[in-house]
């Protein structure tokens, strides 16, 4: 029987499936470094907000804890966004009458919420439960980063699941105090010591089950 292709069909269709591969690799390789890029998880980029707020100077200058604002921080999954009622118990008389905190005092006079972009915002089929963490003893910077420290809100984790299981597998490596959760300056003198100690005083465990955070 006469031969249908000539012999060098065969380099090319190894040269084909050597570039197919090549080419799979490539592309798994730009996807994984595009996912862990400033571009896909937004860290250290702060974002427009309809009014400038300053975690440095409130939490920082003025001492303001964490629980003035977020209320719902260490009974309910949301840390919940302060109404504009609580930003008017001081500006109603401190800087009442600053134009860059007239978006404030509109939202007050015609009950209108402000509508505030979230930074943390973790897709719709992601579970967490702030006051289950608070609970254990995760401090808010351990997630948020000295936010004490930043004149704009910014992204400090890539919130990707790679990074909570990190925790998740080691919690020992990251639970503090509960007394100093809300303690921006705390740092953890000696955490090999104290972590295996408060992971067992807490009754913490490695929760690593898909379903515990995808519901």
């Amino acid at each position: 029987m006469a031969q249908l292709f000539p012999k060098h069909t065969n380099s090319l269709a190894k040269a084909g499936i050597l570039g197919g591969i090549l080419l799979i690799v490539l592309l798994g390789t730009v996807l994984y470094v595009l996912s862990r890029s400033v571009y896909s998880t937004e860290v250290g980029m702060a974002k427009d907000q309809p009014v400038p707020f300053s975690h440095k100077h409130h939490v920082e200058g003025l001492g303001i804890d964490c629980r003035y604002c977020h209320t719902g921080v260490e009974k309910s999954a949301f840390a919940g966004i302060p109404p504009t009622k609580t930003c008017m118990n001081c500006h109603s008389i401190i800087w009442s009458t600053a134009p860059m905190l007239e978006p404030v005092r509109e939202s007050f006079r015609n009950n209108v919420p402000l509508e505030w972009n979230r930074v943390h915002n973790l897709a719709d089929y992601v579970h967490f439960n702030h006051s289950a963490h608070i609970a254990k003893g995760v401090a808010c910077t351990t997630c948020h980063g000295q936010v004490n420290e930043m004149p704009l809100m910014w992204r400090e984790s890539r919130l990707q699941m790679e990074w909570c299981l990190s925790c998740h597998r080691e919690p020992e490596k990251f639970i503090g105090p509960k007394d100093k959760v809300f303690d921006p300056h705390w740092k953890t003198p000696n955490q090999e010591e104290i972590g295996p100690e408060l992971v067992s005083q807490y009754h913490v465990k490695n929760l690593t089950n898909c379903s515990v955070c995808h519901r």
